[in-house]
């Protein structure tokens, strides 16, 4: 049997079962990775300072400002974050996943949602960066890392790993990308914000994954051969 990329089953099998046996080293790998350069961001900024890059991002978010563009700004705003990023957009592709059967995959998603915003939380009251003074929404304390970019990012990279198919990676990079803008734009964070929490994201999603990569797997297959035999 092949799978959408072309390989054989047996041999994504073993490799998913290679990343499920070193779990413990590609983690840490990547725990500190991810460390390391949010720390880096934040030490470099100085006793909550903007770095030079924020402030030169900001004085051009400032000089374009306009009503235009700040429609999809708090739509983006709205989409992230409150009640609708955090509870029923999770929820809602927690419920899809549970009702396509894909339960590890729903069990994956919820996970690293959790421990994403977690982190999030843990890491604003640590470093307590103030926001920008030109903020135009309402926020928490805490401007490193963001939130709703790492919460996009989160999501956008395990549905990506779930679903195994390119133009959901593609959606996702864009997601992601356009929500880094608008969280700058909007003046909620600082530039480097927004790269912590790509980073934490990114971090999170890998660090969940690989312990069930083979269970995701045998999972998919699953699915996959029970369409293909009620499709005979």
């Amino acid at each position: 049997m092949t799978d959408p990329s072309g390989e054989t089953t047996q041999s994504v099998d073993q490799k998913t079962r290679r990343v499920q046996r070193f779990w413990p080293l590609i983690s840490g790998f990547a725990v500190l990775v991810v460390a390391v350069l949010i720390g880096a961001v934040v030490m470099l900024r100085g006793a909550g300072n903007p770095l030079g890059l924020d402030t030169e991002w900001m004085d051009e978010i400032l000089e374009h400002r306009s009503p235009f563009w700040e429609i999809p700004s708090l739509a983006m705003n709205y989409l992230g974050g409150g009640v609708i990023g955090v509870f029923i957009v999770p929820i809602a592709v927690i419920v899809a996943l549970c009702l396509f059967r894909r339960f590890w995959a729903a069990l994956y998603f919820a996970a690293a949602t959790i421990l994403s915003a977690g982190l999030v939380q843990l890491l604003k009251g640590i470093f307590g960066r103030a926001r920008p003074e030109e903020i135009l929404v309402h926020a928490d304390f805490g401007s490193f890392p963001s939130g709703h970019v790492a919460n996009a990012t989160t999501m956008a990279v395990v549905l990506a790993i779930i679903l195994r198919r390119s133009w959901i990676w593609v959606v996702g990079i864009v997601y992601v990308i356009l929500m880094m803008l608008s969280r700058t734009y909007l003046g909620a964070h600082w530039l480097s914000d927004t790269v912590g929490g790509l980073l934490l994201g990114v971090g999170v999603a890998v660090i969940v994954w690989a312990p069930i990569a083979n269970r995701l797997y045998r999972e998919n297959e699953r699915r996959h051969s029970s369409v293909f035999a009620r499709g005979r």
